[in-house]
């Protein structure tokens, strides 16, 4: 018997209302901002995320699945602010539309360790808004992650926020690290050793125990900022105050990717542990062009899909009934004229399904009881002979006969 691959999930019937609630209910509050979906391929050229994303990165030197032809390597996708930019350089956005605001959900993939909320193959829900610098637009993105956690029914989170600043600011940050993580190198974990040489930005990003309480004592001003930085980061949290969001201002926030630039925010729940981030996002003003673009400026964010469902209230997790009619037929006569009866109630947009497993009428009962069932129309001989149906009512348990032609409208009332 085969089993599924390690790190992934099979997402079963009883469980997809759950994820078509989130995504109905996300494609409402991106319309409410004007955002428009957009799908890109799951399969790239894997040198995209190595440019995009930064040879150094984690994703890069060990996350990624590559598929390799006889030419080429491909990467299936492990996030989806590249692919988002290569399809709006790629389609000629950037000379066609040039500012645009997209959405998009699906499936990523992380060759890592599975653990709580993370998988190899997980799900993201995440929006980019490509052509502008305007600090409004940080704002913008930010009361959106925040909107969506709000009707997802969410509490309890924090938004963390910082500026990593422009391309200067973070090499005179990168400096100041290496200054003062020079004596410290020794008490590192293996890992940040490597990045010390690497990227030295992503010691700040590390969760362990003994690189943890080095790099809290570690006291990080907005001294590395340049003017044009600093008023950016004060617009931004300007725009958040007016606006009633609640925000922590982090100076450890890196993020682990090389492209964010200025403004960097995470979204975290306590009920997630150590691994406490439900998404994250930033700016990215310097990939469109290092990807062949125009020099644009950009921001996004992306929630994991698996983590909001771990901590979405017990409310919010009931899948909302369907009101199915389910169809007992009593006969070979009845059971002819059923096929006609569920035709007509699905034209009508009425949910309806029937007993395919020869079950008694108390059989069969029992499943329109585990369906849920609003109605049970009971067809029998009889009842045909009549021109009638019988109706019974689940929630009251009230039954009465209806003729037939008048069903539809019986049930639409």
């Amino acid at each position: 018997m085969f089993k599924r691959i390690t790190g992934t999930k099979d997402i079963l019937p009883q469980e997809v209302g759950l994820w078509q609630d989130i995504e109905e209910k996300s494609r409402k509050i991106f319309s409410c901002y004007n955002y428009q979906e957009i799908r890109p391929p799951l399969i790239e050229d894997a040198l995209l995320f190595n440019r995009s994303l930064g040879e150094s990165t984690e994703i890069v030197q060990k996350q990624m699945f590559l598929v390799k032809n006889q030419k080429e390597l491909y990467a299936l996708r492990p996030e989806g602010t590249a692919s988002v930019v290569r399809a709006y350089l790629e389609n000629s956005l950037d000379k066609t539309t040039g500012f645009v605001k997209f959405y998009y959900l699906g499936a990523m993939f992380r060759l890592e360790r599975p653990q709580k909320g993370r998988f190899r193959q997980f799900h993201h829900i995440g929006c980019e808004v490509i052509g502008s610098a305007d600090p409004g637009v940080d704002v913008e993105v930010i009361s959106l992650a925040d909107a969506l956690l709000e009707s997802f029914c969410i509490k309890d989170y924090k938004i963390k926020l910082n500026t990593l600043g422009c391309p200067d600011d973070k090499l005179a940050l990168t400096q100041a690290l290496r200054k003062a993580l020079k004596d410290k190198l020794p008490r590192l974990c293996d890992e940040c050793k490597e990045r010390f040489k690497t990227n030295v930005l992503r010691i700040l990003d590390c969760k362990e125990e003994a690189c943890l309480a080095i790099t809290r004592n570690l006291n990080i001003h907005e001294d590395y900022l340049c003017a044009g930085c600093k008023t950016h980061f004060l617009k931004v949290k300007d725009g958040l105050d007016a606006l009633g969001i609640n925000y922590e201002i982090t100076p450890h926030l890196v993020r682990g990717l090389d492209y964010y630039t200025r403004t960097v925010f995470e979204i975290s729940h306590p009920d997630l542990g150590a691994q406490d981030a439900l998404g994250a996002g930033g700016r990215y003003d310097g990939l469109v062009h290092e990807l062949g673009g125009p020099a644009v400026g950009a921001i996004g964010f992306a929630f994991g899909v698996e983590r909001l469902l771990l901590i979405m209230d017990s409310s919010a997790h009931e899948l909302i009934g369907k009101d199915i009619v389910y169809v007992i037929t009593l006969g070979d006569e009845a059971r002819k004229e059923s096929l006609k009866l569920l035709a007509d109630l699905r034209k009508n947009a009425i949910i309806a399904d029937t007993d395919y497993e020869n079950k008694s009428l108390k059989g069969a009962m029992r499943k329109a009881n585990d369906l849920k069932a609003k109605y049970v129309l009971i067809m029998g001989d009889d009842e045909l002979k009549k021109g009638t149906i019988t109706v019974k009512n689940m929630a009251s348990g009230e039954q009465k006969e209806v003729r037939l032609e008048g069903i539809i409208g019986e049930l639409k009332c």
